[in-house]
């Protein structure tokens, strides 16, 4: 899921004028049935595939990356689908040349546990050494300053005082991971390190030690790929459904793996399996596609660039995140979402799925900025854009939840087409 999305055009504000709450609190839901008759052999085969070695964590633009798309042709293929792959141009990406190295002294810190890079940082392709500087010394000049933020203030200073860089606070995850990023604001002047928060409270005790920082990150241009298919083509005056997700992840480090299991290709194996549920359940003149995205983690780059390709008044349901539903999905509307809201809040109660509206910075708001209903689910990323989102931690109940999910809503929308009468 990315976090460079448009701004997000709240679930609650949309369900109040239509009517149909998505901030249920059915708590007594199960998700321990499939009743869209869902394969969980299927799900997860999905799943681990996408997160195997093979595809390098898929981020855009990688071989790995582009081999995800065309296995993810070919299953759509299979499923009876005409598939075809779009490619589009993508900048701004963050890539690491080689593992960072960040030293203190003789001790030798850990990256992205105890530092990672700073997206806004200069590049530093060179190991940079200087003096560890408390952030109120008199001069700044060759040292590495820990300061409580990189802002215009400090950055001004270290570059006036010829600072060797700046050192800012980060936080961790539950398991003590520094999530990673690809996508933020431009390279700047002054080289930047983040540390670890508690790490960076003691930096000030040791001013006068030598920090060697090596973080070879650059910024590039490349091409992604999305991957569309279409089962059903719509008559005049039918609806026409498209299930998204995003295939892409942030890539494996140099040395590390980044199998990105639940973000997203838990999503991808939701969207495939209710593909291939409702590919035989929709009534003559409906229309059915499906669209798996790239560069999601650049900036929704991917459907950035397909939303303006769609036909008005297509019905757009994205699915980011479907590995731990804990106590509810999470929901977000954008567009004339009404009639899609009305039939998600049956479909949860139908097939037992908890709803609340939720952030979705996801594709969902692409699709929405161009006019079209558009909803976003979120059911859960354990291990969100670290080593540990690994395959073992996606919840095959969830999988099979979401999918229950997003067929409901379907179905209910194609056997109540007054519903879409303002959209259709």
């Amino acid at each position: 899921m990315s976090t460079a999305s448009p701004g997000p055009i709240t679930a609650q504000a949309v369900s109040t004028r239509s009517g149909a709450s998505v901030d249920s609190t059915r708590s007594g839901a199960s998700v321990d049935s499939t009743r869209s008759g869902a394969s969980v052999d299927e799900l997860l085969q999905t799943v681990r595939e996408l997160a195997s070695e093979r595809y390098q964590g898929r981020r855009v633009g990688t071989p790995g990356g582009r081999a995800a798309a065309q296995w993810l042709a070919t299953r759509l293929s299979l499923l009876g689908a005409t598939a075809r792959l779009d490619g589009f141009e993508v900048d701004g990406v963050k890539e690491l040349l080689s593992t960072p190295v960040l030293t203190i002294g003789q001790r030798n810190l850990t990256h992205r546990r105890d530092f990672a890079e700073q997206l806004s940082s200069a590049e530093i392709t060179t190991a940079r050494r200087g003096r560890l500087v408390a952030a109120d010394a008199d001069t700044w000049r060759d040292g590495w300053i820990v300061v409580a933020a990189a802002d215009q203030q400090a950055v001004a200073r270290a570059l006036a005082e010829d600072a060797a860089g700046l050192l800012v606070p980060r936080g961790v995850d539950e398991a003590g991971w520094m999530p990673k990023m690809i996508a933020g604001p431009p390279m700047g002047q002054v080289a930047i390190v983040s540390v670890r928060g508690d790490l960076h409270a003691e930096l000030a005790d040791h001013a006068g030690e030598t920090l060697t920082a090596f973080v070879p990150m650059r910024t590039i241009s490349t091409t992604g790929i999305n991957v569309y298919g279409v089962l059903s083509e719509p008559a005049p005056g039918c609806p026409s459904v498209l299930l998204t997700a995003h295939f892409d992840g942030v890539g494996d480090d140099p040395e590390v793996r980044f199998p990105a299991a639940a973000d997203n290709a838990s999503g991808v194996a939701v969207v495939l399996e209710a593909a291939r549920l409702l590919s035989s359940a929709m009534p003559t003149g409906a229309g059915l596609a499906v669209a798996l995205l790239d560069g999601e983690e650049a900036g929704a780059r991917g459907s950035a660039h397909h939303a303006p390709q769609l036909t008005a008044g297509t019905l757009v349901i994205n699915v980011d995140g479907a590995a731990q539903l804990g106590d509810a999905a999470a929901v977000e509307a954008g567009g004339p979402a009404e009639a899609l809201l009305a039939a998600l809040d049956q479909a949860g109660r139908r097939a037992g799925v908890p709803l609340r509206a939720g952030a979705m910075a996801s594709d969902n708001r692409r699709y929405a900025a161009t006019g079209l209903p558009a909803i976003g689910i979120g059911m859960g990323m354990p291990g969100y854009q670290t080593p540990a989102e690994t395959v073992d931690r996606v919840d095959p109940a969830t999988l099979l939840a979401a999918v229950d999910l997003v067929v409901a809503t379907v179905i209910q929308l194609i056997k109540n087409p007054a519903q879409l009468g303002e959209i259709a």
